[in-house]
């Protein structure tokens, strides 16, 4: 089946509605609802045990949820799932690979299972084995693999079916900058071919890089959603950045602002480092309104910006929790929790 063969289902490639799924008195999922537009990527992020993993496992189909409905390219997930698996791809948080057999029989055996042909299961097992830069290790068997050659050989395993879908659960954990940006460049291509992707990770700056939109999941439940810039503005407004042209103007270019009550709650700060007066605005009217003030005062203005809050404060105001950097413990509660069950 190829992907032009997939039943669509409108604008959404993924459609996910009430999603329910608990581990006895444990609510993993309670009543997730997201959608995924056809040939973007969602970022799902959320802090340890949030249940990220657990609903990319119900949406590949091998779990199954105890409440609420969820269609992906079509297909339903609990009624359709030989359908489904068809047509989507899986990397999960640990290479998955068979350490005996050499990269090109793992994923020859990986296309003759999805029903390639052995001609074209031969000719995918080599395109995907140069995409990854692994054709010179290609008849090497994956035990004498690094984890960093492991996990491309668990991507490139996942794409070897031209999937509609992917999933993606941390796909870059352990793994080195480049080999990261080399997942990264390959995601990149398959969106531009037409793949949906699902991605999960708690790395801020992968999911920036990556996600058009971002779903933001704690405990269970969806707690925010939109794209990177519109979470930034929900959380924290915008900073409003004037770079005097005489540094030594810093102190009263804060108090100009503040004695005209521009400056907001959080109150304008002065940064000598970086020779800028930093003042939080909420609105066009307050930057055209501090503006104007420093105008009609006599300052002049060497430089004027304006940022949003990064994404690991967003990911902070949203969960109460700070992300993890690439040294932290890995997602491993709902994993630990289907095993139990």
């Amino acid at each position: 089946m190829t992907r032009n063969d997939i039943p669509g289902s409108g604008r959404n490639a993924v459609e996910v509605r009430g999603l329910v799924k608990h581990y006895g008195e444990t609510k993993a999922l309670d009543g997730v609802d997201l959608d995924v537009r056809e040939g973007t990527v969602l970022g799902v992020l959320g802090p340890n045990g949030a249940g990220k993993t657990t609903l990319v496992r119900v949406l590949s189909t091998l779990i199954r949820p105890d409440a609420g409905s969820a269609r992906v390219a079509g297909y339903d997930v609990v009624s359709q799932p030989r359908q489904l698996r068809r047509v989507i791809g899986l990397t999960g948080q640990y290479a998955s690979v068979d350490e005996k057999l050499s990269g090109t029989e793992n994923l020859y055996m990986i296309g003759r299972l999805l029903d390639l042909s052995r001609k074209d299961a031969r000719r995918r097992a080599a395109e995907m084995l140069e995409r990854f830069s692994l054709t010179e290790a290609a008849k090497r068997p994956a035990m004498q693999y690094s984890g960093g050659m492991r996990r491309r050989l668990d991507l490139a395993a996942s794409m070897i079916g031209l999937p509609s879908v992917l999933y993606l659960d941390e796909p870059t954990t352990g793994l080195d900058p480049r080999t990261r940006n080399e997942v990264w460049e390959e995601v990149r291509r398959m969106v531009s071919e037409g793949v949906t992707v699902l991605l999960t990770t708690q790395y801020m700056e992968e999911a920036e890089q990556l996600a058009d939109e971002l779903t933001v999941i704690d405990r269970g439940r969806v707690i925010a959603g939109g794209g990177v810039d519109e979470l930034k503005a929900k959380v924290g407004g915008r900073t409003l950045q004037i770079r005097p042209a005489d540094p030594a103007e810093l102190p009263r270019m804060v108090g100009a602002v503040a004695q005209a009550g521009l400056d907001g709650i959080a109150g304008a700060t002065a940064d000598a480092a970086e020779g800028v007066v930093n003042v939080p605005i909420v609105s066009d009217e307050q930057l055209t309104a501090v503006i104007g003030l420093l105008g009609e005062r006599g300052f002049a203005i060497a430089g004027i910006s304006t940022h949003l809050p990064s994404l690991d404060e967003v990911f902070l105001a949203v969960t109460g929790q700070k992300t993890s950097d690439s040294t932290a413990p890995q997602d491993r509660t709902d994993e630990l929790q289907e095993v139990a069950a």
